[in-house]
């Protein structure tokens, strides 16, 4: 039952070179920023990495990106990274881009073991190219397929040593949905709990879905774009 381990490094070993890996967050908001930085510093290489997006230049899985450690990105949202953009334009990644709300739903389907589900997100356009097709209530709707990864590496608000998580606000985002859908789930929580703290109502990813939990340091908390205005005065 006792899932802690010390920390990043520790939680991240069997994660080698070709894997495939989940990662929660949004923008960057919610995202596993203690285990990334492990992953850069292990040097891992030829992942498939399955996130909303993929950071900026210098966070989250930017990082990776600048390291070339990643061969493929299964994301909805690429906007804000520069060099993601240069790679992806000149062939040296692998981009998969799916709506946003298919990439959930492939994830949250492979988390509940069903393998695949009709939608009418990317009928159409290029998203539904190749894929069967089939009609309800009259409209059309394209066969997705559930996504599942080797590892997925969320970050929660708190969690105790038998894994059950709490997300807290805008975090509660890709994390609960990525954290069933790993063969392996690693969580880094900001706060590490005693079993029984949590009241059960709450919790939103219960123990039975991780495997290693340990409670993370340095959160930047950044925010992707700030706008700001005049003071008026």
């Amino acid at each position: 039952m006792n899932k802690l381990v010390n920390n990043a490094n520790e939680a991240i070993q069997g994660i080698s070179d070709g894997m495939t890996l989940m990662l929660g967050g949004f923008g960057l908001c919610g995202i596993p920023e203690n285990c990334i930085a492990a992953l850069v510093e292990a040097g891992v290489t030829d992942l498939t990495c399955i996130s909303n997006n993929a950071g900026v230049d210098d966070f989250g899985l930017g990082l990776l990106l600048q390291k070339r450690q990643i061969r493929k990105m299964i994301s909805s949202y690429v906007g804000e990274n520069d060099e993601f953009e240069r790679q992806m334009l000149s062939g040296e990644l692998e981009v998969d881009l799916i709506p946003q709300g298919s990439l959930a739903e492939r994830c949250r389907a492979g988390g509940a073991g069903i393998p695949a589900f009709f939608t009418p997100a990317g009928y159409g356009t290029e998203v539904g190219d190749g894929k069967e097709v089939r009609y309800f209530g009259g409209k059309p709707h394209i066969l997705e397929s559930a996504l599942t990864a080797d590892y997925a590496i969320v970050k929660a608000w708190k969690g105790d040593r038998y894994g059950n998580l709490i997300y807290k606000g805008t975090a509660r985002n890709f994390n609960p949905v990525m954290a069933m859908a790993g063969r392996i789930t690693i969580a880094e929580v900001e706060e590490i709990v005693e079993p029984g703290e949590l009241d059960p109502n709450f919790i939103h990813t219960p123990g039975v879905f991780v495997q290693r939990i340990f409670q993370g340091k340095r959160y930047e908390k950044r925010i992707e774009q700030r706008t700001t205005r005049a003071n008026s005065n």
